[in-house]
């Protein structure tokens, strides 16, 4: 009986390691087939991208947003998900591209890329040419056409290993990430109320155009706009106690004390981005300029100031407002000066614990499919990006899975390696896997 007991023992322990090694390589065999989906996906996802680039979608030239919107809607329509180009009239934009699809298991995801490039009707690159067999040139290859294919890219992988129709997701391709609509609470409405959906947002920009780097922190910016006032008078009457210092003199004191008090903040940035004073000022209706007029013998009459302020967390942000508005209130003698915050603006993605976190899970993943490890980009070399709307609602968030490899952006020269379209879709399809069944517990 012993012996019989023992032996049952042995069975059981043996059964049991075999059941184990069974499950692992169920799982390893899923995680390889969604592998070998991207590789099988990849060429047609290089030609979409190509078709993409080259469909000008410049933030106004709504028709343009609005075909690249209806091309990848068509993708994302052949696997399954409902979807919807919404118009964008109420905030002066073409709209934006939505995709959702209801699974039986959690958690829900947020896939964020925007469809609209900075490169207008206008500008000189509207096509993509190939700078060798793997650097792509074109308007909007890296920011973010890329990224929206890898989203695509991503679900055809998901689907074809048969694990896509288990999960929750919804997809955003907003139509004016690079000029953003007025008022802001309505052209980002659709994102927010799909961050209160969601558990976990994952952003397709491109980072710092670094394969191995990821976001989990993005600076917010917001735009302000600094007026000062004077007394005009014959410039010989200048620092008279009738007279005091003139709008030009007052308008240095507050630039340079915002510099003294403000430039050795971590990852805080504040820049002027013109200034026009004078006697007698025109600015453009466009906030991008204007015209001064004023005498080298006449004390100034008025300044305008315009910029921004980029801060990584909302704390940050209101210290320096706070910090500013000091400023500006302790005048020089005989002169006025007013500053005003911009009320739309980008939010900061704060650092979280979970977006932390969320970034470990990402860098197990790239070092188990051999791609090596991957780290967090320094929020000074990421801007604002939509997924910062999410950062008051979502447990996880990070960014910069998209076409990366490149540079250029915003220039003539944008451009993006095409090898990390499938290197990003393997890494973000088995994560998603991964994140679904737990395999991270």
């Amino acid at each position: 009986m012993k012996n019989l007991i023992l032996n049952y023992k042995v069975l059981l322990l043996i059964a049991t390691f075999g059941f184990s090694i069974l499950s692992f390589s169920q799982n390893n065999r899923k995680e390889k087939n969604i592998v070998a989906a991207v590789d099988n996906h990849s060429k047609s996802a290089i030609e979409l991208i190509k078709k993409s680039v080259n469909i000008n979608s410049g933030t106004m030239n709504f028709e343009g947003v609005k075909e690249v919107g209806l091309l990848f809607k068509i993708e994302l329509d052949k696997l399954g998900f409902k979807t919807e180009l919404t118009n964008g009239e109420a905030y002066g934009r073409a709209g934006h591209l939505i995709a959702t699809k209801k699974g039986k298991k959690g958690p829900n995801f947020l896939m964020i890329g925007h469809l609209d490039t900075v490169f207008e009707l206008d500008s000189s690159l509207q096509e993509y040419t190939m700078h060798n067999d793997s650097i792509m040139k074109g308007p909007g290859v890296a920011d973010m056409k890329g990224g929206d294919v890898i989203i695509i890219l991503t679900m055809q992988a998901l689907k074809k290993a048969g694990v896509l129709d288990d999960m929750n997701i919804e997809i955003i391709m907003t139509g004016d990430e690079e000029k953003s609509g007025k008022p802001l609470e309505l052209s980002k409405k659709d994102l927010i109320d799909a961050s209160k959906r969601a558990d976990i947002a994952l952003g397709f920009e491109n980072g710092d155009n670094n394969p191995k780097t990821i976001v989990v922190a993005r600076r917010g910016s917001t735009d302000w706009k600094l007026t000062v006032t004077g007394n005009p008078a014959h410039s010989s009457q200048i620092f008279t106690d009738e007279i005091g210092t003139g709008a030009i003199y007052e308008t240095s004191r507050i630039l340079n004390e915002f510099y003294i008090q403000l430039a050795k903040e971590k990852d805080l940035t504040f820049n002027p981005g013109f200034i026009i004073g004078g006697t007698n000022l025109k600015p453009d209706d466009n906030g991008t300029g204007g015209h001064a007029f004023g005498k080298t013998n006449v004390v100034s009459q008025e300044t305008i100031v315009r910029g921004d302020l980029r801060a990584v967390s909302l704390e940050q942000l209101e210290k320096a407002k706070e910090t500013m508005q000091t400023v500006v209130s302790d005048n020089y003698p005989k002169t006025n000066a007013t500053l005003e915050f911009s009320s739309g603006g980008y939010p900061p993605l704060s650092l979280t614990d979970g977006n932390t976190e969320l970034l470990g899970y990402f860098n197990t993943v790239s070092e188990d499919l051999g791609f090596g490890s991957v780290t967090a980009v320094n929020p000074r070399n990421a801007g604002a990006a939509d997924i910062s709307f999410t950062s008051e609602y979502v447990d996880m968030a990070i960014d910069g899975l998209g076409l990366t490899g490149g540079g250029g952006d915003h220039t003539i020269n944008e451009s993006g390696n095409l090898n990390t379209v499938a290197t990003q879709a393997k890494i973000t399809a088995v994560l998603m896997y991964r994140l679904v069944n737990s395999k991270f517990k």
